[in-house]
């Protein structure tokens, strides 16, 4: 038979203290998260036109800093008020809810991509060494770009990035 008098304090101390700091033994339970609807997270359906949509947004966060020193660049985007499809023409400019895509453009060159995958983000790879920026515009399916959406991300290559494979 086990009796805790046989067992020293020190030892009682220390299973204390351990049992103090294991999660929910000295916590009240705590209320689980309310479920988010589909709605919330994904927007609205796309079979139902949206009265007086809220103009479009573009939110687009500072380069990820994972695979910069060999000279790839990923930057994460997401839009709000419009869906990212491939989907083009002026036929398309007045569906609803609004549809769209990206323009991107490096180092202010003379070309640029449209970018109609929405993986939420801008994928750049072989980007040499040094200062270098990208254009990221929201465009209607006309290629015009919607008024304020368009967002330009500076960063550094580093010097010791090795070469494109």
């Amino acid at each position: 038979m086990f009796h805790l008098h046989n067992v020293p304090n020190a030892v009682l101390a220390a299973v204390g203290a351990a049992l103090l700091v294991l999660p929910g033994l000295t916590e009240a339970p705590q209320e689980p998260e309310p479920q988010r609807s589909a709605r919330d997270v994904r927007g609205p359906t796309p079979y139902a036109a949206i009265e007086n949509e809220p103009p479009p947004k573009l939110i687009v966060d500072d380069p990820l800093p994972d695979l910069l020193n060999q000279g790839v660049v990923w930057i994460q985007y997401r839009t709000e008020n419009v869906r990212i499809v491939p989907v083009f023409g002026k036929a398309a400019v007045d569906v609803s809810p609004r549809v769209g895509h990206l323009h991107v453009r490096v180092d202010d060159l003379p070309w640029g991509w449209a970018d109609a995958s929405d993986l939420n983000t801008v994928d750049i790879a072989g980007i040499p060494p040094g200062e270098h920026k990208v254009l990221i515009e929201l465009a209607d399916a006309n290629h015009q770009v919607f008024p304020g959406q368009s967002k330009t991300v500076k960063f550094t290559v580093p010097a010791t990035a090795s070469a494109p494979h």
